[in-house]
């Protein structure tokens, strides 16, 4: 690549870059730093999150239905950001999102830094070239792995690798929601809107570029009722090129935004006196572009038939929601919900190159049909494929493989590592530490659960010990025992009954607007706030304590690095529903 001289140009080596900062970019970061792999990770926005960012606002929602919640590093930011954040303020969301990456030691990340050049040796990517904007400077990065989590698929044309873009044909994979001939249409992209209501009258001048919609009939029958609409249907773009056009979809979805907003407030009576934008982005929310071939395509049937894969590293539960090409020009339904099981699995084989050997990605862009992507693209479900891909590159790295040989030979550990950091792999229990397995339960009422592998809500079974505050739960052994480290996995109602707040917004990460008065949002009480640990030598004596005040996390790991006889866990308050929840109890 050829630069000037006088801009300034910095390499770096390392395991792993990763080419874009959403959710799955980040988690996938985090999940292979924390496992001791140094890795680079390139955004080209100046906050990270992607489209669950302050610059486009989506709320970031994954599988339906009870107990389905995503967990790991998932849950970790939405519980700190609940804690911190009980305004949900998107400035402080951004700032949750940013110290996660900035504060692992293994993370070099590189704001406002846009890949645009890419080295090949073979069927191998040697190196990236990046531009930062902000310091006008070349980074150039090494790496035995990369992982493209762009979205766009930045990577694929730059290193040759096989991908896709647009509707298969319905007969390719038998798909029978998929159009009858295959095409270059996607879904379209929104720059999202968002309203606060306000106590008094609020006038709205549009833009004199902004479309006009005089009636009702011209709004293309889209529900635009003012109260919780989180304006998702402000799409277009599926019939253009949604990464060579984006600056004019953009143009056009702005002049849109204006002009639903003036219809809203000026041209009939929508209930809008009072409410007034908080918030339009200008930089719009994509749902699909470019999709990696990997090993795997999943495929429509796959969905349906619950992804029961032998290398199952996360799973999905949204519908296959597929928005029509045409967005808010098509007057019929904006989209069609088919629908979907929750869960069902997604296969590793989907997450790696299957023509560039040392390419992985995450993210919408995983090896899918158009159909499959429809469901997999939510940003919940990317954050968990992106914590499995980056687990998987920690893997690989330790052991010298490809991310191919990953799957040939380690899937199985991949597995457990991933659910030992709290990933919910259905239909797969947890490994218990023999350590655990061997320990004698002296506690109230029944605490094998502790130890079932099974650390959530399964259909009818809860998994879960409950308690009394202040009585211990003990693991008692017949000699001492070197004790590293206690594993707990705590309630943190993934159902999100229990947190009070506007009941329209609770079981979202980040709210669409503001309601008049909106009240702060509370904490889940099912939480354990306060604990102690205790250890016992072969006396009986304590020779190790430590207490653990204001816990806001569901998974907890706690050092020990000591010798003994028994452990105590001795809960002594919660959040507020005044009783001892626990999934799992672990010593390592």
């Amino acid at each position: 690549m050829q630069t000037n001289s006088l801009l300034k140009r910095i390499e770096h080596k390392t395991q792993l870059c990763i080419v874009g900062g959403g959710l799955a970019g980040m988690l996938a970061a985090i999940a292979t730093a924390r496992h001791g792999t140094k890795v680079v990770l390139m955004q080209d926005r100046p906050v990270l999150g992607g489209n669950a960012s302050s610059e486009i606002r989506m709320w970031a929602l994954g599988a339906f239905g009870e107990n389905m919640r995503e967990t790991g590093i998932f849950e970790e930011i939405l519980l700190e950001n609940m804690y911190r954040n009980p305004e949900r303020n998107f400035s402080l969301w951004d700032s949750v999102l940013y110290e996660k990456v900035k504060l692992e030691p293994n993370i070099t990340l590189l704001l406002n830094c846009s890949c645009c050049d890419c080295e090949t040796e073979g069927k191998t990517i040697k190196a990236i070239t990046g531009w930062q904007l902000t310091t006008y400077t070349y980074h150039r990065i090494e790496a035995t792995l990369f992982a493209d989590c762009s979205g766009d698929s930045v990577l694929a044309p730059l290193c040759g690798a096989d991908f896709r873009m647009g509707r298969e044909g319905r007969s390719e994979y038998n798909e029978d929601i998929a159009p009858i001939e295959a095409d270059k249409r996607t879904m379209g992209m929104t720059c999202l809107l968002q309203v606060s209501e306000t106590d008094h009258k609020v006038e709205f001048i549009p833009p004199t570029w902004a479309n006009i919609y005089e009636t009702d009939q011209d709004m293309n029958n889209r529900n635009h009722v003012v109260k919780g609409q989180n304006f998702w249907w402000l799409e277009l773009g599926g019939e253009q090129d949604t990464i060579s056009d984006t600056e004019e979809i953009r143009d056009e979805l702005l002049k849109l935004a204006f002009g639903v907003w003036d219809h809203i407030k000026n041209r009939g009576d929508h209930g809008a006196e009072n409410w007034e934008i908080e918030f339009l982005s200008f930089l719009p929310g994509k749902r699909e572009s470019r999709r990696y071939m990997g090993d795997h395509i999943m495929t429509q049937h796959d969905v349906r038939s619950e992804g029961k894969f032998e290398d199952i590293i996360a799973y999905g539960g949204w519908p296959m929601d597929d928005h029509h090409p045409e967005g808010f020009h098509y007057a019929g339904e904006p989209t069609i919900f088919h629908k979907a099981p929750s869960p069902f699995g997604i296969p590793y084989r989907s997450l790696y190159s299957r023509n560039i050997e040392n390419l992985l990605f995450a993210g919408r862009n995983i090896s899918t049909t158009h159909t499959a992507m429809s469901s997999s693209r939510v940003m919940a479900t990317c954050a968990i494929i992106g914590q499995a891909m980056g687990t998987a590159a920690a893997v690989a790295i330790a052991n010298n493989l490809s991310p191919r040989g990953v799957y040939e030979n380690k899937i199985t550990e991949l597995q457990q590592i991933l659910m030992q950091d709290d990933c919910y792999l259905p239909w797969h229990n947890k490994a218990i530490s023999a350590l655990t397995k061997k320990a004698k339960i002296i506690a109230a009422g029944d605490a094998e659960m502790l130890r079932n592998g099974k650390e959530r809500p399964i259909g009818e079974k809860e998994n879960l010990y409950i308690g009394k505050l202040n009585e211990a739960i003990e693991y008692a052994f017949e000699n001492e025992e070197q004790v590293n480290e206690i594993r707990l996995v705590l309630d943190s109602d993934l159902n999100r009954k229990t947190v009070t707040g506007e009941k329209m917004f609770v079981d979202k990460p980040m709210p669409c607007g503001r309601l008049l008065n909106m009240q702060p949002f509370g904490f889940p009480t099912t939480m354990l706030k306060t604990f102690e640990i205790e250890c016992l030598d072969k006396d009986n004596k304590l020779v190790y304590s430590t207490k653990i005040e204001n816990n806001h996390q569901r998974l907890v790991k706690i050092p020990i690095n000591k010798k003994a006889k028994a452990l105590r866990l001795v809960p002594l308050e919660s959040w507020g529903c005044g009783e001892a929840r626990v999934f799992s109890y672990e010593i390592l």
